[in-house]
């Protein structure tokens, strides 16, 4: 775990959002390192992860900053908070993660001193800068931390009521207790992987014909699903669960994720047990972790909820984000992706407190590092919805692309983008981008 690798370097064009806000030139020259106008990781950000460079292997933690990422290895020295300094010298952010809130803000602000150009230590130590700060084209990423569980919910209203209408009627689309608890499922932590790390097929156990036995052979509808997801900070003790009150403390960040599906896979083998298979071939995430800090600006107010939850659910604190987010593919022939979804993370319908909170209420002890996904996040509007299953609306109709090609579900070699960003008076944080290729299946055994 943790040794899968990408190249930080655009995996196809990048997405542009619809509309370009305007950006201060004053906020993003506040910085003695240049950071672009619009670009994802400016001062305001400060996102951490895990890289190495050709000239040293060493997987270190970093933070981006405009084109460049800050090699914390180098600037321990610098932190005042010794619990810090160890913490930046290992090879994941588990130990970092697992400091709390405290420590994280401490970090913050250091970090945000160490990086302005009123701040001389880093800026005038030209030998310290020449070794600190890496260019991103020299680096490669990798995961973030060593993730020892993964769970998935399902907390968007309106894809499960998507999916539920497909399968089951509109009058059945949602389970009964989908509105009282938050639905979830525990992943396969060892096959979640770094953004640009290539996906393969998979095989499996389908019955395309419903009055007829089963077949062996390469998935055919094989779709991606737009989320993100949280990384779990200070660990809880096996029993003592995490109230929803104190559940903000134990969330350190998040990241984009495409949780890859096998949906003709998943069909036959879902009853009664849930996802395996065809969910269990690969999981990516975005490699920057972006902090609840850097996201507290964008907070909104949480979805109505009726019936009000049970008390051990219920907080009144807002805790919903305006992140914005799109999809996009990428075809082998073409030079950018073309977007076809746009959608938003507060469209969620259960908030993370409430899923960290539901998680642990039986006693289950998480540990600093788990990674806590939110499921397909779609919207209202049928550009919005998260997965080709829903924007193909299970196959019936198609989904055009910019080369004249069309898709009902995921072609070999098509390349998946996801990014993810809020927009601020005058700046951007961003998420940059969660990407992959599709594989074709490894041959089947006759």
């Amino acid at each position: 775990r943790g040794q899968v690798t990408q190249m930080y370097r655009p995996c196809g064009a990048s997405l542009r959002p619809a509309q370009l806000f305007p950006i201060s030139a004053h906020l993003c020259r506040m910085s003695f390192v240049e950071v672009p106008e619009g670009h994802p990781f400016p001062i305001q950000n400060l996102p951490y992860g895990v890289f190495s460079t050709a000239d040293e292997p060493r997987h270190r933690i970093g933070v981006a900053i405009g084109e460049y990422v800050l090699d914390l290895s180098r600037l321990c020295h610098l932190f005042p908070d010794a619990s810090c300094q160890q913490a930046f010298q290992q090879p994941t952010l588990n130990q970092f993660m697992s400091l709390g809130r405290t420590h994280w803000k401490a970090a913050r602000s250091a970090l945000q001193k160490l990086l302005s150009k009123e701040e001389p230590s880093l800026r005038d130590d030209e030998q310290l800068r020449a070794k600190a700060l890496v260019h991103s084209s020299h680096v490669t990423m990798h995961l973030p931390a060593s993730i020892g569980d993964y769970t998935d919910f399902y907390s968007s209203k309106e894809h499960a009521t998507n999916v539920g209408t497909m399968f089951r009627g509109p009058q059945n689309a949602l389970m009964p207790n989908w509105v009282h608890l938050p639905v979830g499922y525990h992943g396969r932590a060892s096959s979640v992987v770094v953004s640009s790390t290539p996906v393969r097929r998979p095989n499996g156990q389908t019955r395309p014909v419903e009055d007829q036995p089963p077949v062996f052979g390469p998935c055919k509808l094989l779709d991606f699903e737009l989320e993100m997801a949280f990384f779990v900070g200070p660990a809880n003790a096996l029993g003592k669960p995490i109230p929803v009150s104190q559940a903000q403390e134990h969330i350190f960040g998040m990241v984009l994720m495409n949780d890859w599906s096998a949906r003709d896979i998943q069909k036959w083998e879902y009853v009664p047990l849930g996802p395996f298979i065809g969910k269990n071939f690969g999981t990516s995430i975005s490699p920057w972790v972006v902090t609840m800090d850097a996201l507290e600006p964008f907070i909104v107010a949480n979805p109505p909820q009726d019936p009000k939850p049970l008390p051990y659910l219920c907080h009144d604190d807002p805790y919903s984000f305006d992140i914005k987010l799109e999809v996009g593919i990428k075809a082998p022939d073409m030079d950018k992706p073309t977007v076809i979804c746009r959608s938003n993370f507060k469209y969620l319908y259960w908030t993370m407190k409430q899923q960290l909170a539901h998680h642990s209420v039986g006693g289950c002890n998480m540990q600093a590092g788990d990674l806590i996904a939110s499921g397909t996040i779609s919207g209202k509007d049928p550009e919005s919805y998260g997965s080709m299953l829903e924007l193909s609306w299970k196959g019936s109709k198609t989904v055009p692309l910019a080369n004249g090609e069309t898709r009902k579900f995921l072609k070999d070699h098509d390349e998946v983008v996801m990014t993810g960003h809020c927009q601020g008076s005058g700046y951007r944080i961003g998420f940059g981008e969660c990407c992959g290729l599709v594989l074709p299946a490894h041959p089947v055994e006759q």
